[in-house]
């Protein structure tokens, strides 16, 4: 038995194999394929968000509160920074819960902080290939965007390039977006390369922001270290942020975290969301994300069992039948990078391949920086039967090239 929301359930061992259709409920990933690649008849394996039902304890504890019929504004107690701060302090992170903030999503947070912490003209730098919106964060604000490439070391193994990395920094960089655990290449950085990061931005004076959105993600024997945990310098000189939706399939609710130990840069970032109207929330997000976190080891230890083996299938899969196109395991992240150019095909080429023939969708690489002509990205936060079902497709569409 466990309580939740002040109720006690009985212990769950989750079936990640039951399907669930997401048809038909205005679900981006399933009924947006139309607008976003052309058709709508494909199995869509692109958006970052899974297939899985949202845990019991969440559902639970938002049915709870749906009890209650007022939806009025509320304050959030207590026990939602608690939450936070004991989720993270048993993956080996102490933070004080009065210097939490939320924000509507990740994504917005990062676009505050460009606009919080830089000017318009000031360079802010990322790895690509990385996840598109930093790019969008740092162009439609009028900031300039620097880039320093990660390095295929071999096999779809990437690694920072630090002698780029410094000489970016050094030429008048004021922000860095950091990707812990990094989306789309599925590296979870060691404490050696976190550390090199933390010691160039401190000594070249440049802004941490750590988006650590899937750091609960992460498979054996990795393991996820926030970088400003390391110590109270890197922590001084970072805002973190994170969130449940990855993890418990919670992005619909738009409940992050954002954090910094530095007290300056924490009341800066939560003044402008309350200029911005933005800090209120709702109501099922905080609930959601205080339930997750609360409750949240044993699914994520199933899922990540799961998740696990669905990218040790696709490995084998596409090492057996689809050698052309190669794919590594990723470290962390549900989110594997498969390296097309095997088919020696054009990125246009690609797209059309895998749309019109195989009749798949995945994300074009070419979003995620320049590196990533030729790759794209996988979702395998599926049912087993589903991806060999994509398997399967693509397979068949390579017989008939």
């Amino acid at each position: 038995m466990y309580l939740c929301a002040g109720k006690f359930y009985c212990w769950m061992v989750y079936n990640f194999d039951e399907t669930v259709d997401r048809r038909n409920t205005n679900c981006e990933k399933w009924d947006n394929c139309a607008e976003r690649f052309g058709q709508s008849d494909l199995l869509p394996l692109w958006v970052a968000d899974m297939d899985f039902k949202t845990p019991d304890f969440i559902i639970n504890a938002l049915k709870q509160r749906l009890e209650h019929e007022v939806l009025g504004y509320q304050i959030r107690p207590a026990s939602f920074y608690n939450a936070v701060a004991n989720w993270l302090q048993q993956r080996g992170w102490t933070i004080d819960p009065q210097k939490i903030s939320f924000s509507p999503g990740v994504v917005p947070a990062i676009n505050f902080a460009v606009n919080v912490f830089t000017n318009p003209g000031d360079k802010v730098l990322i790895n690509t290939p990385v996840y598109h919106p930093f790019m969008y964060a740092v162009n439609n604000h009028g900031r300039t965007l620097v880039k320093s490439s990660l390095v295929d070391s071999g096999n779809g193994y990437y690694t920072i390039d630090f002698d780029d990395f410094e000489r970016k920094l050094a030429n008048g960089v004021k922000m860095f977006i950091m990707c812990s655990p990094h989306n789309p290449v599925g590296r979870v950085w060691t404490l050696d390369e976190l550390t090199k990061i933390g010691e160039l931005c401190l000594k070249y004076n440049v802004l941490i922001i750590s988006d650590e959105i899937h750091s609960d993600l992460v498979f054996a024997p990795h393991k996820h270290t926030y970088l400003a945990s390391i110590c109270e310098e890197f922590a001084n000189q970072t805002v973190t942020f994170i969130a449940p939706s990855k993890t418990f399939n919670v992005a619909g609710l738009s409940s992050s975290i954002v954090y910094s130990d530095n007290c300056a840069l924490h009341e800066q970032f939560s003044k402008y969301l309350n200029r911005l109207s933005v800090s209120a929330g709702t109501i099922f997000g905080d609930i959601a994300l205080e339930a997750a976190y609360t409750h949240g080891d044993s699914w994520l230890s199933q899922l990540l069992e799961y998740l696990s083996g669905n990218c040790e299938y696709v490995v084998d899969y596409l090492k057996n039948y689809i050698p052309q196109i190669k794919a590594r395991k990723p470290e962390g992240t549900y989110l594997m990078w498969l390296d097309c150019r095997g088919l020696n095909m054009t990125m246009s080429q690609i797209h059309e391949f895998l749309t019109s023939k195989a009749g798949i969708a995945l994300n074009p690489g070419r979003i995620f920086g320049d590196e990533g002509e030729q790759f794209v990205r996988l979702n395998i936060a599926t049912q087993r039967s589903i991806l060999a079902e994509a398997m399967d497709k693509l397979r068949n569409a390579m017989k008939q090239m």
